[in-house]
């Protein structure tokens, strides 16, 4: 079952989505892969600790995270990826790996790769291994109200978001 506190949210604020259902997947490009949708287009959320403090980075499931550029981005001293248990518990209505990108909901501060803002509409897990949700990103923008920035690559070339 989706996140209900998410569900909530986005009628509440009578935002247009679409539920999809897809084989069990865990990967963001496997859950991409299975959905039929682009990793251009599924943002995968990443667990971070900037300073310590627990906040979620969001970028395109076909590109990797730049600690040293995000790091920048926040204006950190320290950053490190958040291992499963240090943040298990803060999303209690959703299972471990398939929170949404909605760190709002959660009391964390969401950084957003620009290049997501390019492909019109994203889909984003929705709390469960076998559901996702699909809306616009301008949507999703302006509701999360992250930190766009640019801290992802393409890992084959290593090149940056021109974003």
């Amino acid at each position: 079952m989706p996140c209900e506190k998410l569900l909530d949210f986005l009628k509440e604020r009578e935002v247009a989505f679409e539920m999809i259902v897809h084989p069990q997947a865990y990967t963001a490009q496997e859950i991409a892969d299975r959905s039929h949708i682009s990793g251009k287009q599924f943002a995968k959320t990443v667990m971070v600790k900037l300073d310590g403090k627990m906040a979620m980075a969001v970028l395109p499931a076909s590109k990797r995270l730049n600690f040293t550029l995000l790091k920048q981005v926040a204006n950190a001293q320290e950053i490190t990826l958040a291992a499963e248990q240090e943040f298990k518990d803060m999303f209690p209505d959703c299972d471990l790996g398939a929170m949404p990108p909605f760190g709002n909901l959660y009391g964390l501060e969401v950084y957003v790769a620009g290049s997501l803002g390019e492909v019109g509409e994203i889909a984003f897990n929705a709390g469960t291994h076998t559901e996702l949700i699909k809306m616009s990103y301008q949507d999703f923008e302006r509701i999360v109200q992250p930190k766009i920035a640019r801290f992802s690559y393409h890992e084959p070339q290593e090149q940056l978001d021109d974003r």
